[in-house]
C-alpha cells in the first residue's frame, strides 16, 4: 500500500504563490515548517489585546525599536509566520527590501486563546530553533477599562 506524503513548501515557493495570486490576503495563511497553515479568525478580545500591547510597547520603545503588528518574519527556508507582535531592531527603510529575520527580532509575542497549544508546541519550537530568546504568549484579553 502506498502512503501519502505531505509536500513541504519553501519561502521562495510561498512568495511565488502570492505573486501569482494563488494566495491572497483573503486566505489568511502563514508558512510554518513547510506547511501553509490557516490562521484563526480574530475575535474582539484577541484584536484588543494585540492592539493594546503594541500601543504600550510603542510608547516604551519608540526611540529604540520598531513594533510590527501581524506582519511576516522570515525564519527558515520553510517558515514565514505572521506573529501578532514583533519588536525588531530599527531599520531606516522599515524592512522595505525584506522581512525581518531571527537576527532582527528582540521580542516576539503571540496573543492566544483557541491556539494556545499550537503556539506553545509548534510555534515555540520554530522560534527556539532559530534562536529567538524572548517569546511571550499573551493568553488573556483586555480586562481593564480604557481611560
Amino acid at each position: 500500500m502506498k502512503t501519502t506524503q505531505l509536500r513541504a513548501w519553501t519561502v521562495e515557493e510561498y512568495h511565488r504563490m502570492i505573486e501569482a495570486g494563488i494566495l491572497t490576503t483573503e486566505d489568511q495563511v502563514e508558512l510554518l515548517e513547510g506547511q501553509i497553515v490557516q490562521m484563526s479568525p480574530q475575535k474582539s478580545p484577541h484584536a484588543a489585546t494585540t492592539h493594546k500591547a503594541s500601543d504600550v510597547l510603542q510608547k516604551i520603545l519608540a526611540e529604540t525599536a520598531l513594533i510590527r503588528t501581524q506582519f511576516p518574519i522570515t525564519l527558515l527556508p520553510d517558515s514565514e509566520p505572521e506573529p501578532d507582535i514583533v519588536v525588531v531592531r530599527p531599520d531606516p527603510r522599515y524592512y522595505l527590501e525584506r522581512h525581518p529575520d531571527a537576527g532582527d527580532i528582540l521580542l516576539l509575542i503571540e496573543v492566544s486563546d483557541s491556539t494556545l497549544d499550537y503556539d506553545r508546541r509548534c510555534k515555540a519550537g520554530v522560534y527556539a530553533r532559530v534562536g529567538i530568546a524572548d517569546y511571550w504568549i499573551l493568553v488573556q484579553g483586555v480586562t481593564d477599562k480604557a481611560t
